[in-house]
């Protein structure tokens, strides 16, 4: 039950019983803020404690408690015989807290730097990464059949051991195992060879990116850029200062001829090349040996970023540019969000060895490592062999989810969305008739329970193409065909109400057919 106070400004107390914080906290902050923002003024007479606790229907122990707190901090003073009253220090010139708008952009930008400020401009809308799957999210691995007994076991296994291990900060560079550990992984699975010192492990790979971003990058430095590319990576760069060029992708992967057209002196290149984030292509190797060779001639480094590539349906991944990179400039990005689940919050960043030195600076200065427990758990998780029997396991299940959208689709939407099969990976995309609209598909079918991301979304510069991106990992193939058939609804009404923005159609970037997982 909620009750006000009596008299004047106290009026505005509230006190609700059934709240989480206890009554005694609830009223020592209501009497804090008043004093502070004025309400009160300095020498004002408080209500007596016993007044107080029979107008706000509370005992007179918990007033006087809360009496005694406020006169700790020096906001009261209590005199006896006399009263209570607000503390005639507070008369003093102070800073009042501001009463503007914090939600206001008017508000929030003066107090942000330069770069900063014109990130955010940029930035536009900000979407809320999925939280609980629903049908094609695009951004959640499979929860329901994570094997979460083994972890539960490895965690108790790891906060059993040493303390000093257990507890204390940790290398600044990341554990010792899991570096070891994803060093014969990665040599094991992604064709990689390097040497431990070489990994550095961060919270996730949008950590990675903005790692490199801010070191290798002044402002307004060149940095070539998927087009429509990963959403993630593109606001760390801004926020950079990098002068984004947006380089365009077709079935082979990136463009590099547009990319030496549009900036031939380029500081850096961001690349998805095992699943081109969003339209899913694999980059051929005569693209990624040009690529190779215009970072060389352009003194430049390329940032790979293997968000997913583990999950390859059509046996052994492609290799990985990193892989093939005989000239030193490639940044290998992975993530365990995908693989593992993402409130991990784990990723890690493989160094040419030029860098390693100014890495190793950067990590042990700045940012101080991650949480140990996270890196013990996985890096047990790995050594113990239940990360490859993960991997593989979950490839066959992403594939059958990947088949059931392909089968739904074919049943529901045909001559609505034309879903593309994808080669590997959590999602696919699907290219909508005309006059169908990205944007109003995409709001209506949010509306009605589904996520259906429209690929302009993706893109730093208008596309020829309309289309959704539509995420099969996190649902199950009975979740996809419910979703088909709520999307495919949205679709036909879309048909008969009419468009509210059109937008121009095309036809491109084409995936190979899926082949089964070995």
């Amino acid at each position: 039950m909620v009750k006000r106070a009596g008299g004047s400004l106290l009026l505005s107390i509230r006190i609700d019983h059934q709240a989480h914080h206890p009554v005694s906290t609830q009223l020592c902050m209501a009497l804090r803020e008043m004093i502070l923002t004025g309400g009160f003024a300095p020498g004002d007479r408080l209500p007596a404690s016993r007044t107080l606790a029979r107008d706000l229907g509370l005992s007179r122990t918990t007033v006087v408690e809360v009496f005694s707190r406020l006169t700790a901090e020096g906001l009261i003073d209590s005199q006896t015989g006399s009263g209570t009253f607000v503390s005639a220090v507070l008369g003093a010139d102070r800073p009042m807290p501001s009463r503007s708008d914090l939600s206001s952009d008017a508000q929030a930008l003066p107090q942000l730097s330069t770069v900063m400020a014109q990130a955010v401009e940029r930035f536009g809308e900000r979407q809320r990464l999925p939280h609980v799957p629903r049908a094609f999210t695009t951004a959640l691995p499979a929860f329901d059949v994570f094997p979460m007994a083994q972890w539960a076991r490895l965690s108790a296994k790891w906060l059993r051991g040493d303390r000093d291990e257990v507890m204390g900060y940790g290398d600044p560079y990341g554990s010792p195992q899991l570096r070891r550990a994803l060093a014969s992984h990665l040599r094991a699975n992604r064709g990689i060879t390097c040497d431990p010192e070489q990994i550095f492990i961060l919270g996730g790979a949008q950590q990675a990116f903005h790692l490199i971003g801010s070191t290798l990058l002044n402002p307004g430095d060149k940095v070539w850029f998927e087009n429509p590319g990963a959403i993630g990576a593109r606001n760390s760069l801004i926020a950079s200062g990098a002068d984004l060029i947006p380089v365009p992708v077709d079935a082979d992967g990136l463009l590099v001829d547009d990319g030496l057209k549009r900036a031939p002196h380029f500081r850096l290149a961001f690349v998805t090349p095992s699943h081109q984030q969003p339209l899913g292509s694999v980059m051929s190797l005569a693209r990624r040996f040009a690529l190779l060779h215009a970072a060389e001639q352009a003194g430049a480094w390329v940032i790979e970023d293997d968000y997913d590539g583990e999950f390859f349906f059509g046996g052994r991944p492609p290799p990985t540019l990193k892989s093939v990179d005989t000239t030193g400039r490639v940044i290998y990005v992975g993530t365990f969000s995908k693989s593992l689940f993402p409130a991990l919050r784990l990723g890690y960043l493989l160094s040419p060895p030029a860098l390693v030195g100014t890495f190793r600076t950067i990590m042990s200065r700045f940012l101080q490592g991650v949480p140990s427990h996270t890196q013990g758990v996985v890096a047990e998780f790995i050594d113990e062999g239940h990360f490859a029997v993960h991997v593989r396991r979950m490839r066959h299940i992403y594939f059958e989810r990947h088949e059931a959208l392909l089968a739904a689709a074919g049943k529901n939407l045909s001559g609505l969305l034309d879903v593309v099969p994808a080669q590997s990976g959590l999602h696919t995309v699907g290219y909508l008739a005309p006059p169908l609209c990205e944007a109003d598909v995409s709001h209506d079918a949010d509306q009605r329970g589904i996520t259906a991301s429209p690929i302009g979304r993706f893109a730093i510069t208008p596309l020829d193409v309309s289309g959704l991106v539509l995420g099969f990992g996190s649902s199950s193939p009975k979740a996809i065909a419910s979703g088909v058939n709520v999307l495919a609804d949205v679709l036909q009404k879309q048909l008969v109400r009419g468009p509210a923005r059109l937008k121009s159609q095309g036809r491109a970037l084409r995936a190979v057919p899926a082949a089964r997982p070995a």
